[in-house]
């Protein structure tokens, strides 16, 4: 044997009789490892060699397309296809909205392009425009190492120039083969093409959100004014669209879109295109919104959308929202959709008229909102989300999940906060919601069920509620004026609204439990976090932000015994070619809890209605619902449901922060003007609607036994006839004092409503099915 040059013992092996020994051969005995090595080290020369050589190859091959100044001639640019209006239709058949965006070419000159944009433009996105020959090599290069490191296409990189090939001359598509032809396109067009040339055609071409497709359709949908006008704070907001006009968009994300201003206008001082002075006075215009008010001083102002006049805007409004959440601005704006809604047009008149007869003798800002949704379909048959659309264009009867603006980030990041939105995005409208008090106890309620707590269970009601750990000011719980009940079962403290009673029960139950049950029932922005009050109980109370849509469809699950049918304003979408998109007309639901917690909670409700907090809204048929109004009377509520009709009504000011003055009256609870509302639309919703019980609660179960979870069955479980009235007896409550009761309208019964089938390109003709509303 023999040592090798570490000193241990290795194999050897003698070179076979007959070779000629030569060169490292001649080795009597050679080390076999030191032999494998060098096999391996060739054939990871000739490898390396088999990848070079064409990967040089390809480089040198590309390169010379991109920066030499070899003849080529540019492909013929895509053609804009034509834009064709969605169409919307109402249960009947009847068109009720043309949803028209502005068209694709408003022209505009080369020399109408301010200075100002352009740098603003350069600042943002191509600091290196006026330098580099169509491609920026360093930035390239960055991409693509983040592409590797990724594994994947992760990072832009592209020069204006790359950008306008890849809207006029190659698809969207994120792939290597892409970007190389695009680098090539975009070498060729610089040789060819002035620089001022290249961004006139580029800002032309590009989307700016709100249906506006090039800089000319943008400065008038947005400031209604020529482009030649446009200030730098005006230029920095439309450049800070261009990476994502949906997330930056001004009027649905004022927060995000004043952090991108910001931002390019930091830009424009860095890139020595504002002087400091210059650039002062321009931060100093913040965004402002048309129909906040007199703004404060020198603002950027932002104008509503012009959208077409429709009978029925919030609804159309919300169709129009929930079409491009789910199908994308472009597809609402170009593609012809024929869109039949779930919109009864006699119920929404009457939503419309109760609301206005409510705010008789109000003023802006003081609004109401009332959403109507159907239980078993979750059919969203009528929608007002204010006093004036027209004037004001926010929709109150919209939320969306809770987030918050990543500011850290280069560009501002929305970052969701967990847990996230039940099932698809929510239509997004009016920020993120109002509180709903104790309009929020049904859930706590449905989750203390759940997990096999009695409706007899009982708890002490003192006047005040002092949290384990904590007997400070902030912490404490009070009932209503003090008012002190000794002890109270489950379903008597829903009945008075006993503050003191849910809190200990929210503890006891959890508090991430009944933010499940929330979101389980179709509260989307239903979140919950150490931040809001796990000490204190408020959670119980309220204090997370809702919208009046989730609320009616929450309550309606209670209505339809457990079975969720998610809110939709949608019976079926199709495009201009006849291709069915969406189709609703069928849709089974999802058990989310079971049917005695259900039959419970209504048990309760029902209570409530005909001798709790919520006696204004006794009706001449069996209805349930609980009254929820918010610390310094911010915020009032009412939601409420018979077997067949799910209805919320929030009243408040749109901006939050102040008590309501109702015709002088500064202490408006659930119980009063919003739960009188409710009484009202629901007598002329019902008139015609036949009479049905709710279903006898059978006992609570064991919690093994009685929460069944994504169960589709084939129909919804049939609605027993009980009457379910208890005698009157004088309210009491916590926050939800009521007013006088209202008497009671007798409601004669009617036919189902049918659902359409909707034709395209023509006017659709009428199908008719059966649907447990009223036409």
């Amino acid at each position: 044997m023999e040592r090798d040059f570490s000193g241990g013992e290795s194999r050897s092996f003698r070179v076979p009789p007959g070779r000629r020994p030569g060169g490292w051969r001649a080795r009597e005995n050679v080390d076999v490892y030191a032999y494998i090595r060098h096999v391996l080290r060739g054939f990871s020369i000739v490898t390396l060699c088999a990848l070079l050589i064409p990967a040089t190859v390809f480089v040198v091959i590309v390169g010379g397309f991109i920066f030499l100044p070899l003849p080529a001639n540019l492909p013929e640019p895509k053609l804009t296809p034509i834009s064709q209006a969605t169409r919307v239709y109402d249960v009947n058949g009847e068109e009720i909205a043309v949803i028209q965006k502005y068209d694709r070419n408003i022209p505009v000159a080369r020399e109408d392009l301010p200075l100002i944009l352009k740098q603003a433009l350069i600042s943002s996105e191509d600091r290196n425009f006026y330098t580099h020959e169509g491609v920026d090599v360093r930035g390239s290069l960055r991409a693509l190492w983040a592409d590797v490191r990724n594994r994947g296409v992760s990072q832009g990189g592209s020069t204006l120039t790359q950008q306008y090939v890849k809207n006029v001359y190659t698809n969207k598509e994120r792939s290597l083969q892409r970007k190389i032809r695009e680098a090539i396109l975009a070498s060729q067009l610089d040789r060819q093409t002035e620089k001022d040339e290249i961004l006139h055609r580029y800002l032309s071409n590009v989307f700016f959100g709100g249906g506006a497709y090039g800089i000319g359709a943008a400065a008038e949908t947005y400031f209604r004014k020529p482009v030649s006008q446009l200030t730098a704070s005006e230029s920095a907001v439309l450049v800070g669209l261009i990476p994502a006009p949906s997330s930056w968009a001004p009027r649905e994300n004022p927060v995000a879109n004043e952090f991108r201003r910001k931002l390019v206008l930091n830009q424009m001082l860095g890139e020595r295109y504002l002087t400091p002075e210059q650039h002062a006075a321009e931060i100093a215009r913040p965004l402002w919104l048309e129909g906040q008010g007199d703004p404060p001083g020198p603002v950027t102002l932002v104008y509503n959308d012009q959208k077409a006049t429709s009978k029925y805007p919030y609804y159309t409004d919300y169709v129009e929202k929930y079409l491009e959440a789910k199908y994308g601005e472009d597809a609402v704006a170009t593609r012809g959709l024929r869109v039949q809604t779930a919109l009864d047009p006699e119920l929404q008149s009457s939503a419309q008229s109760t609301v206005t007869k409510a705010l008789v003798g109000t003023r802006a800002p003081l609004n109401m909102a009332l959403v109507a949704v159907e239980p078993p379909t979750g059919y969203v048959r009528a929608m007002v989300g204010g006093r004036d659309f027209q004037n004001y264009q926010v929709n109150l009867a919209l939320g969306g999940c809770p987030e918050r603006v990543d500011r850290r980030a280069q560009s501002p990041v929305k970052v969701q906060v967990e847990p996230s939105c039940w099932g698809e995005p929510p239509v997004r409208g009016g920020g993120t919601g109002r509180q709903p008090g104790s309009a929020f106890k049904p859930f706590v309620l449905a989750t203390a069920y759940a997990q096999g707590v009695q409706p007899t269970k009982v708890y002490s009601a003192p006047p005040v509620y002092y949290p384990p750990g904590c007997r400070a000011q902030k912490c404490t719980i009070n009932n209503y004026e003090g008012e002190a009940f000794g002890s109270s079962n489950l379903k008597e403290a829903t009945v008075h609204s006993i503050n003191t009673v849910y809190a200990p029960l929210q503890r006891d139950v959890g508090f991430v439990q009944t933010a499940e049950m929330a979101k389980k029932l179709g509260v989307t922005s239903a979140f919950y976090s150490q931040q809001i009050h796990q000490t204190s109980g408020n959670y119980a109370l309220g204090v997370i932000e809702v919208s009046p849509l989730d609320m009616a469809a929450a309550f309606g699950v209670f209505a339809n015994r457990g079975l969720r049918q998610p809110a939709t304003p949608i019976v079926k979408v199709i495009d201009v070619q006849g291709t069915v998109l969406e189709d609703n007309t069928n849709r089974q639901p999802t058990r989310v809890i079971d049917e005695a917690v259900a039959d419970n909670v209504t048990d309760a409700l029902g209570a409530v209605v005909e001798r709790g907090t919520g006696t204004n809204g006794r009706l001449d048929r069996p209805a349930a619902g609980k009254t929820g109004t918010t610390e310094d009377y911010h915020d009032a509520w009412f939601v409420g449901y018979t077997p067949t009709l799910s209805t919320s009504v929030w009243m408040g000011y749109s901006d939050g922060v102040r008590t309501i003055n109702y015709r002088g009256n500064t202490r408006i609870a659930g119980g009063s003007v919003p739960t009188q509302t409710w009484g009202s639309f629901m007598r002329l919703a019902l008139k015609d609607v036949p009479i049905t019980e709710f279903s006898q609660p059978a006992p609570i179960k064991k919690p093994e036994a009685n929460v069944l979870l994504n169960v589709n069955p084939a129909a919804p479980a049939a609605i027993t006839v009980r009457s379910q009235r208890d005698p009157a007896t004088t309210p009491a409550g916590d926050y939800d004092r009521t007013g006088s009761a209202t008497p009671s309208v007798a409601a004669p019964p009617t036919s189902a409503p049918p659902v359409i089938a909707v034709p395209a390109p023509v006017a659709p003709q009428a199908t008719p099915t059966t649907s447990p509303s009223r036409r």
